[in-house]
């Protein structure tokens, strides 16, 4: 298994999974070193925007670079990827992972785990259920879907 995170470049990735969801400000848990850890005999790429040198203080606009980078980075990363892997974790509100739910709903290459007691949980499961994205309960049900 690899892991690319931004800002490096995403070419020749073979098999790859992006893991969408939860990070807002490190407020989520590290759930995406935990599936890397599950996946780590895989012969996969994983595309993870848990940047490790992020600042929170960067102006969130189109014209600092850091945040454009940033932003783009996901946006090819999430278009390249064979998988997506969304996770929406219960005590965050994501509306980053909401906004990339949509604009990848109809790709036919998400699975998504939206647990109980996330605030717009209703709203998930009714997108899955339209557009026939396989949902699952728990981090380990997604890692035993890459498997």
């Amino acid at each position: 298994m690899k892991t690319i995170k931004p800002p490096h470049n995403i070419q020749n990735i073979g098999k790859s999974v992006f893991l969408a969801g939860s990070i807002e400000q490190d407020k989520a848990e590290n759930w995406q070193k935990y599936i890397e850890d599950q996946l780590n005999s895989s012969d996969i790429t994983i595309l993870n925007p848990r940047r490790d040198s992020w600042n929170a203080s960067w102006e969130q606009t189109i014209d600092n670079p850091e945040f454009n980078e940033q932003v783009n980075w996901e946006l090819e990363a999430l278009e390249k990827a064979d998988l997506i892997l969304m996770y929406f974790a219960p005590n965050t509100k994501s509306p980053i992972s909401l906004l990339e739910l949509g604009l990848f709903a109809k790709s036919k290459k998400m699975i998504v785990c939206c647990p109980k007691g996330f605030w717009r949980k209703g709203n998930v499961d009714i997108v899955c259920k339209r557009y026939n994205i396989l949902q699952v309960d728990s981090l380990d049900e997604l890692v035993e879907q890459v498997k």
